[in-house]
């Protein structure tokens, strides 16, 4: 669900931006729900649900550059949920520049599109 809304938010074009940014959003939200007032998705400690959804943090900063919004402000939870797992040595070194990500992707929509 959430890999499908993003998919569709690097891909919108003018017309379809507002509707892939609402779909996105509201996966964030259905997390943010799942996650509610929890540290982690499993409760107290770091477990398997935060190991498989942190990566996705790497692509917020793109995220928000495509569908033109801002996703602390839409969720907030979620992002507290992401500063407390970046505070862990294993998940800070090893997620990827956020930066870095927008740049790649933005060099492939610009060659797709200009196919």
């Amino acid at each position: 669900m959430l890999s499908s809304a993003a998919r569709q938010v690097m891909s919108s074009t003018s017309e379809t931006q507002e509707t892939a940014k609402n779909d996105f959003i509201g996966c964030l939200k259905v997390l943010e729900g799942e996650l509610g007032d929890k540290p982690y998705f499993g409760g107290e400690t770091f477990g398997i649900v935060d190991v498989v959804l942190i990566p996705s943090y790497s692509f917020f900063f793109a995220y928000e550059q495509f569908c033109n919004c801002s996703i602390v402000a839409e969720c907030p939870t979620l992002l507290a949920w992401v500063h407390r797992c970046m505070e862990k040595e294993s998940v800070s070194k090893n997620l990827p520049d956020q930066q870095k990500v927008y740049d790649k992707i933005s060099e492939r929509k610009k060659k797709l599109q200009s196919k």
